[in-house]
């Protein structure tokens, strides 16, 4: 309270960084989960010619990569160009699924230090406004101002760096299931050629 009314936007923006870091993580952990044997079990099932089965199984995975290969495998005796575009449709959709709401994080690394440095204006002004009213400049009246302004500026600055790292460690996350999905999907194609 010490920090004045700034602190009260600076308080409810380092709170939604806690809940979308921790909400985005186990979206993105549940979504990018890939199973080890999950391309060997869709090359056995397709190698036997279980078409169904192995669509019905990268389904039932609730996975984003089970989901991307399953609208392949739905396009099988298409041309080759169709699946890969069904194969891409998909990723870019579950892609966007993950990274959504991400970018909240990033304007929230943005306005929380300038929420923080308005804290400190406000300071300041107090400061001057204390001493032209008393008319005094003591200690005491310049302590309160600076108060104020370390804390909202602390404040902003922590909640900026937070949401900062949460969204840099979380674009990781989702860059790092890119690059499986893709080795995945590279995995799948030649499935598909050795089937032809």
């Amino acid at each position: 309270m010490k920090g004045g009314i700034v602190m009260i936007p600076i308080l409810l923006l380092s709170v939604i960084s806690v809940y979308l870091m921790i909400e985005r993580f186990m979206a993105i952990g549940s979504a990018g989960r890939i199973d080890n044997g999950f391309m060997d079990t869709i090359r056995r099932h397709l190698t036997a010619g279980n078409v169904k089965e192995a669509k019905s199984y990268a389904e039932n995975t609730h996975t984003a990569l089970g989901r991307i290969i399953a609208s392949g495998i739905q396009y099988l005796g298409y041309k080759s160009s169709d699946i890969e575009n069904a194969i891409e449709n998909t990723a870019n959709i579950e892609i966007a699924k993950m990274e959504q709401r991400l970018s909240y994080l990033g304007i929230i690394a943005g306005i929380a230090p300038m929420l923080g440095f308005i804290g400190t204006i406000s300071g300041i002004i107090r400061i001057f406004y204390n001493i032209s009213v008393s008319n005094d400049i003591s200690i005491g009246i310049i302590a309160g101002g600076l108060y104020e302004k370390m804390i909202t500026s602390g404040a902003g600055l922590i909640v900026g760096v937070i949401a900062y790292t949460g969204y840099h460690v979380l674009q990781s996350r989702t860059d790092k299931f890119m690059l499986n999905m893709q080795e995945a999907v590279q995995q799948f194609k030649a499935i598909l050629y050795q089937r032809v």
